[in-house]
């Protein structure tokens, strides 16, 4: 008997495979929307049958619920990386241009994670809206500590939990610039206009 000699790709993980399923998933997720998802169209796209996506995930809504998950957990390790320090360690303009900084590059480096985060498509489900609406109660959280000691040397004592939310929203649009168009809104461009708003701010 002659043995065939054609080559197979060897085969993924369990592991694997289910990280591979939910990288796809991701993916169509910031091309079509949540609407247009089906379990056909993934296993397509991911180059498997219905039957290895339902060995992974016991339908469509629990493989939805898993990248949410995923993408909002890595959201929030990643953006943790660049939390705001005390502002009285230093410069106040460069810490937070710094914070700035880490943040959009973080966002450029992993669009499809921060599109979910920032732009969630038509369709999300609410676990997404949840997951968001808890990490940025965190964010705001620590941005809030970071800028109350420098805030309160300051004999009009400004609201810190206000200043913390303005900056969160400035922080966030810049990101979405870069999500949007990232050749129009390079990070070098727009740390150069926060440079120039928070020195003024602090004048």
């Amino acid at each position: 008997m002659v043995r065939s000699t054609s080559t197979r790709a060897p085969r993924m993980s369990a592991s694997a495979r289910r990280e591979q399923l939910l990288d796809v998933t991701a993916r169509l997720i910031g091309q079509r929307g949540f609407h247009s998802l089906s379990v056909e169209a993934i296993a397509s796209a991911a180059g498997v049958t219905r039957a290895t996506v339902y060995q992974h995930f016991a339908d469509l809504d629990d493989l939805l619920n898993a990248v949410v998950e995923r993408e909002t957990e890595r959201a929030l390790a990643e953006v943790s990386e660049t939390t705001l320090e005390d502002l009285t360690h230093g410069d106040p303009v460069e810490l937070m241009l710094e914070s700035l900084r880490a943040y959009l590059h973080i966002v450029q480096a992993h669009p499809a994670t921060w599109r979910l985060i920032l732009t969630p498509p038509e369709g999300a489900p609410e676990s997404l809206h949840r997951r968001i609406a808890g990490g940025k109660a965190q964010v705001l959280e620590r941005l809030t500590d970071a800028v109350r000691p420098a805030l309160a040397l300051d004999r009009e004592s400004p609201d810190a939990e206000l200043t913390a939310r303005l900056l969160s929203t400035i922080s966030d649009e810049y990101a979405r610039l870069v999500l949007a168009d990232p050749k129009r809104y390079p990070p070098e461009r727009l740390l150069r206009h926060a440079r120039w708003y928070l020195e003024k701010g602090t004048k």
